[in-house]
């Protein structure tokens, strides 16, 4: 059973810089496809970032220059600096897993909340 437990969320001010944090129990993390997404009150979930396995990125438009999304394959554990804080960067940001071979991300965890006030 793969888990995923999200850390390093809390409350801060406009401009600030906060470090979200991943770790994934299982044996495969190397292998999997990792992302980030968040979901404001009232709004969807919305894609964040997605981390290849071989090193390659993507960032969503909305967040491109201030988040980047990095892994730590030692340490099973996957990162989102956010730097440049938005109030409208506020939501609850959850990461997620999946494997290469399939397009629906299969394991998620519980989702760390994120307060940026202006």
């Amino acid at each position: 059973q793969v888990q995923l437990v999200e850390s390093g969320g809390g409350s801060v001010q406009a401009g600030d810089s906060l470090r979200l944090s991943c770790e994934v129990s299982g044996r495969s993390f190397s292998s999997y496809v990792m992302g980030w997404f968040r979901q404001a009150p009232g709004k969807e979930r919305e894609f964040v970032a997605t981390s290849w396995s071989g090193g390659s990125t993507h960032t969503a438009d909305s967040v491109k220059g201030r988040f980047t999304i990095s892994r730590d394959n030692a340490k099973n554990t996957v990162y989102l600096q956010m730097n440049s804080l938005k109030p409208e960067d506020t939501a609850v940001y959850y990461c997620a897993a999946r494997s290469l071979s399939v397009v629906t991300w299969s394991f998620w965890g519980q989702g760390t909340q994120v307060t940026v006030s202006s």
